[in-house]
């Protein structure tokens, strides 16, 4: 038989989010790609990291789960500035 456990303890999963830094509580069970459109977040533009591993949109996140949602940055600089070797003639 299982032990009572309180109404008040709802082991809900904790989601760490960044950009601004935060932590939410989310009831699972739920994929991933569902978690981002309840958070608001393009599913394309996020990495989502279960513990230590990262997961794919279809993957299912539980009650009790650590779960970090990183933006995804790409790019470069915004100016191109050529590197001069010092071993290369300035002529």
């Amino acid at each position: 038989m299982l032990p009572h456990v309180s109404a008040a303890y709802d082991p809900h999963m904790q989601v760490q989010l960044s950009h601004p830094a935060r932590t939410v509580e989310v009831k699972g069970p739920k994929k991933v790609k569902e978690l981002l459109r309840e958070l608001n977040l393009v599913v394309e533009a996020h990495l989502v990291i279960k513990g230590d591993d990262l997961v794919t949109e279809d993957e299912m996140l539980y009650d009790g789960d650590q779960i970090e949602i990183r933006p995804v940055i790409s790019g470069g600089s915004p100016r191109f500035t050529p590197h001069v070797s010092r071993f290369t003639s300035q002529e």
